[in-house]
């Protein structure tokens, strides 16, 4: 067994890098490591953005990643992973994912329920041409749900099976997805801080896997026009103070569920702002698509936004099926508890379920925003749930985000991959 010689400190972005540093065993130990709040204001191409809360015009002085007691095993040789939670001086950092994450959850634990997460993530596989260009993976016998070499000749899925086993990172299940090269990754249910971490970690390692074999995992949400999106669906429940299951415990929709599913419909425009953060994610929201384009909900309906399942009161869960792997897990799960917590503290009341097939004939008119600058505007104007997030958070967010549309304006389709494909 290789003797653990250093420790990767690890926190995620707002673009969804993992942003990190390698430090001998005995540093991590002493619970802290540093970094400048300037990491939080460098756009994907290495500019320096005034970003709220990284004190531009102050030093850009440090924050400090406060290490959590508990080492994740990692999948590099002589390295374990330590996670934590941003501190500025002796408070809790307001640009932190992981703790608008854990504000999220402690939410909803003061009115009794404890969230519990499953995630699922798609991604593509591209390989590099004669040319050097970054072209789909060449699975010419691949299907939907496809397992094995027809679908994965170079066994990348085999690697990152192995190496999320020796990790610890619970994978749920692992298949081929609807296009050629396309896959998906699902996590089992747990905890929201602890099934946002295995997301984060299962990225970053599935990506870099993928490069040592030569090849380029990308969560972008519409990398090839043609082909299918890519997204991140959040399913959700909630235990009640006896951990029994709160989301239809006699067979139907309790009215938690029922106002947590109007919490997200009401909030929809601005939940794009905070699940749909790039310029490319409009490409993959559109009516017709199995994505969260439409603010509605039916049981069991791939073609609406909140699908619920209910069949068994045990396993009973709500899915939102807007975001993308664009976005940080810690950022998706936590926008999508505090408008379903909005929803059920206002006691919000449910519009009829969507029941039309979804491709061509739909009841519901309101939609995500056409496009991020829209979006973005639609966060900014929606005080309840930028309050719920946190001002800074948002503030900061909305800043980044806006300079990254500026920066993509008039760009296209293929200009607007190449931007993103490197990171996302």
């Amino acid at each position: 067994m290789t003797n653990i010689n250093r420790t990767r400190a690890l926190f995620c972005d707002y673009l969804n890098l993992p942003r990190g540093k390698y430090v001998p065993v005995d540093v991590a130990a002493g619970g802290t490591v540093g970094f400048a709040r300037g990491a939080f204001a460098v756009s994907y191409d290495r500019e320096l953005v005034t970003v709220p809360g990284c004190d531009f015009f102050n030093g850009v002085p440090d924050m400090e990643l406060v290490l959590d007691a508990e080492r994740r095993k990692g999948w590099q040789p002589g390295t374990e992973i330590a996670l934590g939670d941003l501190y500025a001086g002796d408070m809790p950092f307001g640009l932190c994912q992981r703790g608008a994450l854990k504000r999220a959850v402690s939410d909803w634990e003061s009115l009794g329920f404890s969230p519990m997460i499953g995630l699922e993530t798609e991604a593509f596989i591209f390989q590099r041409d004669e040319d050097g260009i970054w072209r789909p993976y060449d699975t010419p016998g691949a299907f939907v749900y496809s397992t094995g070499p027809e679908g994965d000749p170079k066994g990348v899925m085999d690697d990152i099976w192995e190496a999320a086993y020796a990790a610890d990172i619970p994978i749920e299940s692992m298949n081929g997805e609807f296009d050629n090269g396309q896959f998906e990754l699902t996590l089992r249910f747990d905890g929201a801080v602890k099934a946002c971490d295995d997301a984060f970690l299962l990225r970053t390692m599935a990506r870099e896997i993928g490069l040592k074999k030569g090849l380029l995992l990308t969560f972008l949400p519409k990398p090839v026009p043609d082909r299918g999106g890519s997204g991140l669906h959040v399913n959700f429940s909630f235990n009640d103070t006896n951990g029994h299951n709160a989301i239809a415990p006699n067979g139907g929709l309790s009215d938690l569920a029922k106002h947590c599913v109007a919490g997200l419909i009401h909030h929809h425009p601005a939940l794009a702002g905070l699940l749909a953060t790039t310029v490319n994610s409009y490409d993959r929201l559109t009516a017709g698509g199995l994505a969260g384009y439409w603010a509605n909900w039916a049981e069991d309906h791939r073609l609406v936004t909140t699908r619920t399942s209910t069949k068994s009161p045990k396993s009973a869960r709500l899915e939102h099926r807007m975001a993308d792997c664009a976005t940080n897990p810690y950022q998706a799960v936590a926008s999508v508890l505090q408008a379903a917590r909005l929803g059920y503290v206002n006691k919000m009341p449910l519009q009829p379920a969507e029941d039309l097939d979804g491709w061509e004939n739909v009841r519901e008119k309101r939609h995500v925003p056409a496009g991020l600058d829209k979006s973005l505007d639609a966060l900014d104007h929606d005080v309840a749930l930028r309050k719920a997030i946190g001002e800074l958070y948002c503030d900061a967010l909305l800043y980044l985000k806006r300079d990254e549309f500026k920066r993509l304006t008039g760009k296209s389709v293929d200009e607007v991959r190449d931007f993103y494909l490197p990171f996302v």
